[in-house]
């Protein structure tokens, strides 16, 4: 079978149709990395009178301070938990409508929905879920013995937003992996059935080792999410705090950059956190990949 190719009789039509997409690229993507990436030798007055060329006095300062390493180790832990929470659930999701996919598009419906809602609102949702004074779930632990504060307690503060920011991207997941498991041939699984394997045992020895490449691909864009997309998400819950214990990467650009006006940090904290990215993308590809049965 031979691959259709389009072929343009004016050889500059091609270029014109990707001049739009390039333009884009180049004025809202290259353009203000480059500024970043400039912005970050420099330092300026919050006023932009004056600059001064520092080096690479902006990228020691960080590394120096406790902030920033507190922000890199918040991070962590708040991607690693979006990421392993929205994956999971998404997954156990995705099975239980696979089992019944033929009645259950009134429950795939409800579970795409989420997905719709504007990040900033779905961390208001949970804000006043979770609010100490009205919230339902505050009230419903303290019949428990449990006093539920986000706003002085840092671990419920964390635990606010790893929810937020995991309900806003199970369905994104789930949508995945309902196709992933669609795409697996029954009759593997009715084999594995036939020898005796159970259906956690078919589950983790057949289903899962086949829906690595959807879990590989899914474990990127988690992850990317986490670091750049929650940043609503805790503006509208926490604001970073209470005592940095939410000031995530992201958030810390924002804070040092747009509210403390500390431009020259604020840029380098950026180009540390392109970098992060970047290398987390290579390891995944580069080693995890090669785990991954296609």
């Amino acid at each position: 079978m031979q691959t259709k190719r389009t072929i343009f009789s004016n050889r500059i039509l091609p270029y014109f149709l990707l001049a739009p997409q390039l333009a884009v690229t180049l004025i809202f993507f290259i353009w203000p990395a480059a500024q970043a990436f400039r912005q970050s030798f420099l330092r300026e007055d919050p006023f932009g009178m004056k600059s001064t060329f520092v080096w690479f006095s902006n990228y020691t300062k960080l590394f120096h301070s406790a902030d920033y390493l507190n922000a890199l180790v918040v991070t962590a832990v708040f991607a690693i938990s979006v990421t392993v929470l929205s994956m999971g659930v998404a997954l156990l999701f995705a099975v239980c409508v696979n089992r019944v996919l033929r009645t259950g598009r009134l429950y795939t419906t409800l579970l795409v929905w989420p997905y719709a809602v504007a990040p900033v609102a779905a961390g208001l949702l949970w804000w006043f879920m979770f609010n100490p004074t009205i919230g339902v779930l505050p009230y419903v632990l303290r019949h428990f013995g449990y006093e539920w504060n986000h706003r002085l307690n840092g671990g419920n503060a964390m635990v606010l937003i790893v929810i937020a920011s995991g309900w806003k991207q199970i369905s994104y997941n789930f949508l995945f992996f309902v196709a992933g498991l669609q795409s697996i041939p029954h009759s593997l699984t009715e084999a594995a059935a036939i020898d005796g394997a159970g259906p956690v045992k078919r589950f983790w020895t057949v289903i899962f080792p086949l829906l690595s490449p959807t879990t590989f691909f899914l474990a990127v864009i988690n992850v990317t999410y986490a670091l750049f997309d929650t940043f609503p998400i805790i503006d509208a819950t926490t604001a970073g705090g209470p005592s940095q214990s939410t000031n995530t990467l992201v958030y810390k650009v924002y804070a040092d950059g747009f509210v403390g006006l500390n431009l020259g940090p604020s840029a380098a904290q950026s180009v540390i956190l392109m970098l992060i990215v970047i290398a987390l993308t290579v390891v995944q590809f580069r080693w995890i990949e090669k785990k991954v049965q296609y």
